[in-house]
């Protein structure tokens, strides 16, 4: 499960990093180690902080969360949608399915059992992959 590749991505940079080190070659190391870690941050669970959890983002009134982006770390399509929206972007309310199961499950159901994000929830209807403008259009009111 891609879940697990931050931890494959991980010991696969260390590994590569320490040969190199034992056989002479620091500067090749080095950098080895750093692109695992710099890979391996990218694509971890963890990456972006804690995030909203989908019980307390529901549990809030709908009028208080007019656009909420399921996402995972990774995910090329979600660091689109980020970059395209901007300091705007803050405004909305940023879900990590890796970090909460629950969101993973909500995410699951509205695209017939697979984890596709961004997942987003715009006034209440859940749509994936929406077009930036489409989401920027609502976060402008």
């Amino acid at each position: 499960m891609q879940r697990w590749l931050w931890l494959f991505v991980l010991v696969s940079g260390v590994w590569a990093g320490v040969t190199f080190l034992q056989d002479g070659e620091a500067a090749a190391g080095v950098l080895m180690l750093a692109v695992g870690l710099g890979l391996a941050w990218w694509v971890s669970p963890w990456r972006g902080g804690r995030s909203a959890r989908h019980h307390e983002v529901m549990a809030r009134p709908r009028r208080e969360r007019p656009v909420v982006i399921y996402w995972r770390p990774g995910c090329r399509f979600c660091a689109r949608l980020r970059r395209r929206l901007g300091r705007r972007g803050r405004e909305a309310v940023w879900v990590n399915i890796w970090q909460d199961p629950e969101a993973a499950e909500f995410v699951r159901r509205r695209n017939g059992g697979d984890e596709t994000v961004p997942t987003v929830v715009l006034d209440g209807k859940a749509v994936t992959n929406p077009d930036p403008a489409e989401v920027l259009a609502r976060l402008d009111g």
